[in-house]
């Protein structure tokens, strides 16, 4: 099924795990990143794949992404608000509060931005998907990492509005809640617990798998699938629903 496909932080990590599952669907994908190289890296060979460098907590450089995609294709069929970082592993006496607002204003901020510019470019394609990439987090507390948390929270009540909103134009929103991925990134926060606890890496790995019914960490390809799967003609009435990809965690620690 060919679809329009915008995925923000989508050249690296879990969104261009993403994208590589769309791109096998044959969609035509934009994947826009803060990290030049990282676009550069995975452009050149597909027809089917462009991309673009901005910050989506710039409302200008957010503007000027919307409005080529117009330009380009029209309209959009599927956003991928993917965008987001974790910020320091600390207790919150020693969280600093300018670590607290950077979290805030692209994990929050950035996806507000990006959907108030992208929902009339969905609505003139007469429907669509919208996929917001919340976490584990989102679903406990999670010691040590208050600022990511509280906005992997605040993306359910965003998604849960926006569903109510945007149902009514033919247009799905859920929310994805992966625990611990493969990956560079998951690497770094092990290195930062181990840090924090004076345990070493492979036994706070241990430990992050403690609560988890399947003790094996997730690959970004199968949250690439459930993306796919979300935004398909199966899932037209799956709408404000949260979708945890984590082998049953019961915390996150």
């Amino acid at each position: 099924m060919t679809q329009r496909v915008l995925i923000t932080a989508g050249a690296s990590g879990i969104g261009w795990a993403i994208a590589q599952a769309f791109l096998a669907q044959g969609s035509q994908v934009h994947v826009f990143d803060v990290d030049q190289g990282a676009v550069d890296n995975v452009l050149g060979g597909r027809e089917n794949l462009s991309g673009s460098v901005g910050d989506v907590t710039s409302e200008e450089d957010v503007v000027r992404l919307v409005r080529a995609l117009r330009e380009k294709w029209g309209g959009l069929d599927v956003l991928v608000s993917n965008a987001g970082i974790a910020g320091p592993t600390a207790p919150v006496e020693d969280y600093e509060p300018a670590a607290w607002r950077s979290v805030v204003d692209v994990n929050l901020n950035g996806s507000f931005n990006v959907v108030h510019q992208i929902v009339p470019l969905l609505k003139d394609s007469g429907g669509g998907s919208i996929l917001v990439m919340s976490s584990l987090a989102g679903r406990f507390g999670y010691p040590n990492r208050i600022a990511y948390s509280t906005t992997k929270w605040g993306l359910i009540g965003f998604t849960k509005t926006l569903s109510l909103e945007l149902g009514p134009h033919g247009i799905t929103v859920n929310s994805i809640h992966p625990g611990a991925v493969q990956g560079e990134r998951l690497d770094r926060v092990f290195e930062g617990r181990a840090e924090l606890s004076g345990r070493s890496i492979e036994e706070e790995k241990a430990a992050g798998m403690e609560n988890q019914a399947i003790k094996s960490f997730t690959d970004p390809a199968d949250i690439g699938a459930l993306a796919v799967f979300l935004s398909g003609p199966h899932a037209r009435t799956i709408s404000g629903q949260q979708f945890p990809i984590d082998g049953d965690s019961k915390a996150a620690q």
